[in-house]
Parts: structure tokens; sequence; C-alpha cells
């Protein structure tokens, strides 16, 4: 059998396995907690999974992957993506996940970075198939900045509480989402960090909530983690639309600029997005 053939089987079965445990999802989603899943591949390890695509942005993957990867066993952080392949980040470094998406078919946690190429995976229907597929079984589901965009793309984040870079929260609302300005937010079992750095905030309190605080601070302490800026906390009174229009130039507001070709099979979401025909 043909690695193609394989990976659509395996989508389809996820697709199908994801529906009939999520059950009526409108009913139970906010009220139900499926039983966790032990991990992939038949071990007892619980397996945290770090989605990677192209164009995602390097901090929101690898602040969270620097904390979680100090979880002691049963933990076990591994990035996972669509292909075995370097996948270039938003700083032009290249990566390449450890494991296919297949390969790690019921994580005790996954988690969906941010970044430009979160647009295009809002519409990757490999990327979106997974997320429903897992969701039900996984004790957590996260994202980091604009990873909540492709989490609501996928109606996971319907009426809850998230949080994302705040430059996107416009975008975020139109997805569904109730967007709280926070470092992260927790609704049952998602977790949402806000913009880039605070990944690796809401890495620790993930972190404390799998084990105990104390492990989470020894963690912290480890990274030396204790961020204090060199000209103080954000004034958010002073960030209003110009500086907004400002951020939106690049990276994901760039990427937005280009949604009606990204999304095209997802007219869905360029509908709500107020980017298709209304």
């Amino acid at each position: 059998m043909s690695r193609d053939l394989s990976r659509r089987d395996l989508c389809v079965s996820l697709i199908a396995g994801g529906l009939a445990a999520a059950g009526a999802p409108q009913a139970s989603a906010h009220d139900a907690r499926p039983p966790a899943s032990t991990g992939d591949e038949g071990t007892s390890d619980k397996v945290i999974a770090l989605l990677m695509f192209p164009e995602l942005t390097l901090l929101d993957l690898v602040g969270p992957l620097q904390v979680l990867k100090g979880l002691p066993a049963p933990f076990r952080t591994i990035v996972v993506g669509e292909r075995a392949e370097p996948m270039a980040t938003d700083t032009g470094l290249a990566l390449t996940p450890e494991k296919l998406l297949e390969e790690v078919p019921r994580p005790f946690v996954v988690i969906v970075p941010g970044g430009p190429g979160s647009v295009a995976s809002m519409g990757n229907e490999a990327i979106q198939a997974y997320l429903r597929a897992v969701a039900p079984t996984a004790e957590v589901v996260g994202s980091v900045c604009t990873g909540a965009l492709v989490l609501a793309a996928t109606g996971l984040l319907e009426g809850r509480r998230a949080t994302t870079h705040w430059a996107y929260a416009a975008e975020l609302q139109k997805l569904g989402a109730r967007y709280v300005r926070a470092r992260f937010v927790e609704d049952g079992k998602f977790m949402t960090g806000g913009g880039v750095s605070a990944g690796i905030d809401m890495a620790i309190a993930l972190v404390a909530r799998l084990t105990d605080r104390a492990t989470a601070e020894r963690i912290q302490l480890g990274i030396e983690y204790d961020p204090r800026p060199p000209f103080g906390g954000i004034d958010w009174s002073r960030v209003g639309e110009e500086e907004s229009a400002r951020q939106r130039q690049g990276g994901t507001g760039r990427r937005l600029k280009e949604a009606p070709r990204l999304l095209v099979r997802r007219p869905d979401l360029l509908k709500r997005l107020g980017l298709g025909p209304q």
C-alpha cells in the first residue's frame, strides 16, 4: 500500500473516529470530557504534540517546546507535521517535524503555534481533520498566538473564551470565540496563549496543570524565565488603531490579504471573516 493511500485512509478514519467520539458536539462539547489518551504507538507515554506547519512563528513553537521538554516521564514532547521534510519558519530557519500526524493519532496534549502560516493552515484539510479527530480524546488542546485561528477554523473554539495575538482579536471573534486579552486563557480542556512570548507562560501553567506547581517552578528556574522588559510592561492604553494597522502589515496580516486564495476550499471561513462573497 502506498504512503499516499495510507495517509488518505488514515485521514478518513481520523475524521470518522473524531466525529464518533464527539457525539453531538453542540450538546456536549462544554460539559463532557472524554477519557484521556495514554499516548501514541500503543505506549504508556503521555505524548504532548506540538503541531508544525510552514511559516509558523519560531518562538510560538520553541518557547513551549523548551518548557515542556522538561516534563518528567511519562510525558514525552514531540513536534508533529503533515510532512517529514524541512519547513521554513517566519525567521527563515527551517525545521523538520519529528513525526507525521498519522504517527501520533491520540496525543495526550496537542498545541498549535501561530504565525503567517496559520492562515493557510486554517484551510489545510490534513491539519483541520487531525485537530478535529484528536481533540475529543486529548486532555488539553492548546494554541499560541494566531494558532488560535487554526483551532477556531475547526469549530472547536465556538462560544469559548480564548485569546490570540491582540492584533487579530477581531478575526478570532468572527470565527466564534470570545476574545479575552490575557497572557493565556483556560476554558475547560482548551488553553490559548496570547502573542508569541505568551506561549512560555501558557506552557509553564500547563506543566503545573499536568503535574504540580513545584515541577512548574523547577522548569521555570531551569530556563531562568524571569522576564523584566527593559522598558517595562506594555501600556495597552497607548495601543490603538495605528499600531494595530502597523502590526498587520506583515506576518499573519499579510497572509490574511491572500485569504481568498489560501482559503478557497473554505468559503465558510471567508464568509465569517468578511473576505468572501456576502
